[in-house]
């Protein structure tokens, strides 16, 4: 293949949304398995609504997901500048030119004229195609105009016949009618070029050799191509990606839960489950798996994979590939992340962080994002104040329950070894010597320590929380269990 070049060319007006962090991946998937190069481009000519806190918001998610880039705002390339926003020069250039071939005109019609216009083709229930009104308007007549203050649009003339075929490597050739295509504008009033402008004379300039971008752009493809066209240069090869919809096949929102990579990150989702995940929106190899590696997903990924139905988003199914990222990830590594609201907690202190690392490695198999954590794991650093209700009528409120207390209470009293293979010898030694079954002691004396009836094993929790705390803990739920009595 041909040398690859492709980009992610996001609008810094909002967050990183899941739908363009996907397309990030794939171009980023492309790049690498061909050993080509991504440039990331910031279409920020939007002066409105572009912003810089949005700019470092997308490149710090990107960065986040591990997806790096060749070229771009932050790492020096020959085909920069990398912001449209610094490139208007480079646009000026070439609106001139189409100007001079007469291949675009100026044009003077007011935003009131056009809305009638629009208007009158509505209730006509007729499709609207500007009528070309200022294209005799000549050259030197347009900029005596625009000398006395008048500030025009500039318009592309475009074919009023005939059919337009975009070849697409995902959709195959698509076909669109010249008629339904009017002299669309290229240029705004204030001089900034317009997206479907601006964009062709970025790829073209940075050379890039494949356009891989959402579906929704496909409609934006043949105004492209006339430009590609009428400035003489070599089309791109074109790839669009399917939408990705809510669960009930409608767009995207956020009603249907976090839509942003930011949100995901915040709400404790890892990374490499993110990544996995998007990969699999809309791209299969054809094998029956659900967890792939990057250097896999580098090896196997190519646009022949890619659907072209819609994928369906599956909040149910990320929390899943998640918790078993989380199962997998070191505890070191998740207690740095959880650092931070640890000790805001009070979970941790100066001379706590061991144990708050041995929490991690219990808990961390048991949920499905790193927030849970805390809360999963609250009873190890908290004082037990309530206990589960069906718990206290299966555990609490039975006749023996005192006795089966106490006798727990005993078997930490007299332990030497407050160790998990200790500790689970010595319980099922007691148990057989009262004559019952270890889990009639283990379960009490699991609700009395966490005030919850499932826990990770029994044993790792005594260790944990050490031979005192178990005492002063059984102690209270003793009491508790003996008021139960009298009620």
């Amino acid at each position: 293949m041909d040398k690859i070049r492709v980009r992610f060319a996001p609008s810094p007006t909002g967050t990183l949304h899941i739908g363009g962090a996907r397309t990030a991946l794939f171009n980023w998937l492309f790049a690498r398995k061909y050993l080509g190069k991504l440039v990331l481009r910031l279409e920020d000519s939007d002066i409105r609504r572009s912003s810089e806190d949005s700019a470092l918001g997308i490149m710090d998610g990107l960065r986040w997901l591990g997806l790096d880039w060749d070229e771009g705002p932050d790492v020096e390339g020959d085909f920069g500048p990398y912001r449209q926003s610094d490139r208007i020069d480079i646009y000026r250039k070439y609106l001139d030119q189409l100007i001079d071939q007469g291949k675009a005109y100026y044009c003077f019609c007011s935003s009131e004229q056009l809305a009638a216009e629009k208007e009158a083709a509505r209730l006509a229930k007729a499709d609207y195609r500007y009528a070309g009104h200022c294209q005799t308007i000549s050259k030197s007549e347009a900029e005596e105009r625009i000398q006395n203050g008048e500030n025009p649009v500039i318009r592309f003339k475009s074919p009023t016949d005939g059919v337009l075929v975009v070849h697409d490597l995902i959709r195959g050739e698509v076909e669109f009618n010249n008629r339904l295509l009017d002299d669309f504008i290229i240029a705004k009033s204030d001089g900034w070029p317009t997206y479907n402008f601006a964009v062709v004379v970025d790829d073209y300039g940075m050379c890039i050799s494949h356009v891989i971008r959402a579906e929704e752009h496909l409609s934006n493809t043949p105004k492209q191509i006339l430009l590609y066209q009428a400035l003489g240069w070599e089309l791109p090869q074109f790839a669009h990606v399917s939408m990705i919809l809510a669960p009930d096949r409608s767009k995207l929102s956020k009603r249907h839960g976090a839509t942003s990579v930011q949100e995901f990150r915040d709400e404790g989702y890892l990374p490499e489950a993110l990544i996995n995940y998007l990969a699999l929106l809309g791209w299969s190899s054809g094998e029956d798996r659900d967890f792939w590696t990057i250097s896999e997903l580098i090896e196997r990924f190519s646009l022949d994979g890619i659907s072209r139905s819609p994928a369906v988003y599956d909040i149910e199914k990320l929390g899943w590939m998640n918790g078993h990222y989380l199962s997998a990830a070191s505890a070191d590594r998740i207690a740095i992340m959880l650092h931070k609201e640890a000790h805001r907690r009070g979970f941790i202190s100066d001379h706590s962080e061991d144990k708050f690392i041995r929490v991690v490695a219990l808990v961390k198999n048991r949920v499905k994002t790193i927030n849970e954590i805390l809360n999963e794991g609250s009873y190890f650093f908290e004082p037990v104040s309530s206990y589960d209700e069906k718990g206290c009528k299966k555990y609490f409120q039975k006749e023996n329950s005192s006795t089966l207390l106490k006798e727990a209470l005993k078997l930490c009293q007299e332990s030497d070894f407050f160790s998990v293979e200790n500790l689970e010898q010595e319980l099922r030694q007691r148990a057989e010597e009262l004559n019952i079954k270890a889990a009639q002691l283990i379960h009490p004396i699991r609700l009395a320590l966490s005030g919850r009836t499932a826990t990770p094993g029994i044993f790792e929790v005594m260790e944990v929380l050490g031979k005192n705390e178990c005492i002063d803990r059984i102690n209270s739920a003793i009491l508790y269990a003996e008021s139960l009595k009298s009620r």
